[in-house]
């Protein structure tokens, strides 16, 4: 029973960073349409960002707060360089622009900084808490704690907040949002600014368990992706819920079976969820009538 329990936190903490990164997928498609492969770097960039500035001796607080600050602004400059330019191209083309974008990152990450592999101290000591006979680092509750915040922070701002009903009127209908007088490339930049903030803050939240390096971006991005997917494109919730589910499905895979075979367990899981349900556990079907 503590074994599975061990599983159980061990998949809960990766599957938290999974669904900070899905939340930031779902943010920029539902206002923009886009799905932004770029997603995965703005992690790395709070990670490295993070980690170099504490090993130059900043402050933790002041670290997270500039690598956070840096994520946020490449995703400004993202939209602004490279996404609003192109604003009237098809959809296909759009992501194929993130998929540069992330490649010119990871370059970029890679000058910057360098190509090792960085960590340093979680944020309350690295002694494993025991639980149930199952022992569970602190920060791994930061990570899952961080993944809850998000989600309900963003709950918060798109429900309560005149900007974040501005985000939900353009992703409905832009044409409408315009004619009533929403900014909606305001709105669309700030989506990508919140994606890139929500990024970041994983990123940073996540370095003293998982590490960094300039390249960890791709694979997080495809299980972002993944967990977008699977909970329903579109869907806060199903994000949060496919990206816990991914988690959990890799840890008691590399448990109970192989670590070598838990990236195609969760893999395959999703395309027999996608083949009996498109739209994902929570998302809705569309249909088009012709």
């Amino acid at each position: 029973m503590s074994e599975l329990l061990q599983f159980v936190l061990s998949g809960l903490t990766v599957g938290a960073i999974y669904a900070a990164v899905a939340l930031g997928f779902t943010l920029i498609y539902n206002a923009s349409g886009v799905v932004n492969f770029a997603q995965g770097e703005f992690v790395v960039i709070g990670g490295m960002t993070a980690a170099a500035l504490i090993g130059i001796g900043v402050p933790l607080p002041l670290a997270i707060l500039g690598a956070v600050l840096a994520g946020t602004a490449s995703g400004v400059l993202l939209y602004q360089f490279a996404i609003r330019p192109a604003r009237n191209a098809p959809l296909v083309s759009l992501v194929i622009i993130t998929i540069g974008a992330s490649i010119f990152i990871r370059g970029a990450m890679q000058t910057i900084f360098d190509k090792q592999i960085h960590r340093y101290d979680g944020f309350s000591g690295d002694l494993p808490i025991r639980f149930g006979g199952a022992a569970i680092l602190p920060q791994a509750l930061w990570i899952i704690g961080g993944a809850i915040a998000i989600f309900a922070f963003l709950a918060w701002f798109m429900r309560r907040t005149r900007s974040g009903r501005a985000i939900e009127a353009t992703s409905s209908n832009r044409l409408a949002a315009t004619l009533i007088g929403i900014n909606t490339r305001h709105a669309v930049n700030l989506s990508f600014a919140l994606s890139a903030f929500i990024g970041a803050l994983a990123g940073v939240l996540a370095t003293p368990i998982t590490f960094t390096s300039y390249d960890a971006g791709v694979l997080l991005a495809l299980k972002g992706f993944s967990a977008t997917m699977l909970g329903g494109v579109g869907s806060p919730l199903g994000a949060l819920i496919g990206g816990l589910a991914i988690g959990l499905i890799e840890a008691l895979t590399a448990g109970y079976i192989s670590s070598s075979y838990k990236d195609a367990a969760a893999f395959v899981i999703i395309l027999a969820v996608l083949f009996l349900r498109p739209q994902g556990l929570l998302g809705r079907r569309i249909q088009e009538r012709v």
